[in-house]
This record gives structure tokens, C-alpha cells and sequence, in this order.
């Protein structure tokens, strides 16, 4: 009975000692992928995924540290215990959540093709073949061209900002991202009136998942139902409304 007693008193202290409080947590965004986030020449990181990020931290009541990260290693550097949560317009898709558990979602969006103006191209499933389209690298959007049209060029980029630089100089046919993302960081800059959105609205699940959510490692229940309740909480208090009009003029958040 004694050494029972023993085994269970050490179980719990064993337990009390690794449970995490998360009184500070390390964010990872890429700041390289507006409106969500990017960083100014100031350094400063800004953006919808920042906003997020901070007033999520806020609500929780926790010290958060932004971490800029390359997309290419979110992943990879989040497992390695590098930072704690990934904040950075990840969607939630089946072969993500083999390698890191998702909150719920705190946003959802269409994605679309952009090209030239006056350019004409079909999307069935041979309709691409020849062609190139810019993706950002390790990315939903880049999964989804490849496995749905025969015979295209993927291109692969660090960025979209990349991506659509490839574009206006002629290097790609097409660049293939979220609407957002096209909006802010092509047609509305300057020589942005030279290209615009073609083909359909697509939002496929198996490849987009449902929604874009915060990332964390598989262990990390507390850290994630901690996010859960946060997002609620800025959803009902109007925090959330705040931060979405700040950079777009739809619901963002989705059906």
C-alpha cells in the first residue's frame, strides 16, 4: 500500500511539475504576406495576422513574442520547439494535422488565378498545359494546381510578392493565391491595372481544408483550447470586427 501511495504522490508531482501555464508565448508569422502581415522598412511587423496575433495574446493575458519565419519552415522550426504557435494564414487541411494539431479557424477565403488583362485560359483539366503559374512554395494554393491540372508549370516562390513579380515581367502566365492577397499585393498597385482575377472562385476543401487556423504542436492541448477561447472571446466582444474592417470591406471570417 505504501509504495502505491508513493507511485501516485509522485505521479503527481511528476504532473505538476511539466504542466505549462503558458504565461508567454513565442508567435511565428512571416511578415512577408500582406494585408496579413509584412514588415516595413521600420521593421515593424504589421497586418491583419499581427493584429490578430496581439489581440489574441491580450485576451489571454499571456507575453507574446512575434518570431518572422520563412513559410517554407513553419512547419519544421515549430517542431523543433523554435516558437509555440504558428499565426500566419495556415489553413487547416488533413495532411497538415498528421504533423501539428489546428484551433478553430479564425478566418476563411477564397483563392483565385491572376493573369494579364485580355488573356484567356481554361481551366478544365488539360486547360493549363503548357503554361506556367507562380505559387508560394509548400503552400495549399501550390498543392492544388498540381494536383489538378495536367501538364502546367508550377513555379515555385518564397513569397507571392515573388510570384507576382514574375508576372508583371512575363516570367509566368498566371500566379495562383488567395483574393486578398492578389488585391493587396498586385491590382492595387500601380501597374496593377494591367492584370486581373480569371477563372472561378475556388475554395475546394480538400485541398483549402476548413479555414485558416493557428497552428501548435500536437502536445500543446492547453495552448490551443487557450487560442479557442481567445478567438471566441474577440469574436463576441467585437475586437475581431475591429481588426477585419481594419483591412478588408467583407466578412472575412466566413459562413
Amino acid at each position: 500500500m505504501k509504495m502505491i501511495a508513493l507511485a501516485a504522490a509522485t505521479m503527481m508531482t511528476t504532473g505538476a511539475v511539466t504542466a505549462k501555464e503558458w504565461k508567454q508565448v513565442r508567435i511565428a508569422v512571416e511578415g512577408a504576406y500582406p494585408p496579413y502581415s509584412w514588415t516595413t522598412t521600420e521593421g515593424e511587423l504589421k497586418g491583419f495576422d499581427i493584429d490578430m496575433a496581439n489581440a489574441l495574446c491580450e485576451e489571454m493575458q499571456v507575453k507574446c513574442t512575434m518570431v518572422t519565419q520563412e513559410w517554407d519552415g513553419m512547419i519544421p522550426s515549430l517542431l523543433a520547439r523554435k516558437f509555440d504557435a504558428i499565426v500566419a494564414s495556415m489553413s487547416i487541411t488533413e495532411e497538415r494535422k498528421l504533423k501539428v494539431d489546428f484551433t478553430d479557424k479564425y478566418y476563411q477565403i477564397s483563392s483565385r488565378f491572376v493573369a494579364k488583362q485580355g488573356t484567356e485560359f481554361s481551366f478544365d483539366k488539360a486547360g493549363l498545359k503548357g503554361k506556367s503559374v507562380g505559387v508560394q512554395g509548400s503552400s495549399t494554393h501550390e498543392k492544388y494546381v498540381a494536383d489538378n491540372f495536367e501538364g502546367v508549370d508550377v513555379k515555385r516562390y518564397g513569397s507571392p510578392e515573388n510570384a507576382f513579380l514574375d508576372l508583371i515581367s512575363g516570367r509566368v502566365d498566371l500566379v495562383f493565391n488567395n483574393i486578398p492577397a492578389i488585391e493587396s499585393g498586385l491590382l492595387e498597385k500601380e501597374n496593377g491595372g494591367d492584370f486581373a482575377f480569371t477563372g472561378p472562385l475556388i475554395t475546394d476543401k480538400e485541398w483549402f481544408g476548413e479555414g485558416v487556423g493557428i497552428a501548435v504542436r500536437k502536445q500543446d492541448d492547453a495552448l490551443r483550447e487557450k487560442f479557442n477561447d481567445a478567438i471566441k472571446a474577440i469574436r463576441s466582444n467585437g475586437v475581431y470586427q475591429q481588426i477585419q474592417d481594419k483591412y478588408f470591406e467583407f466578412d472575412i471570417y466566413g459562413g
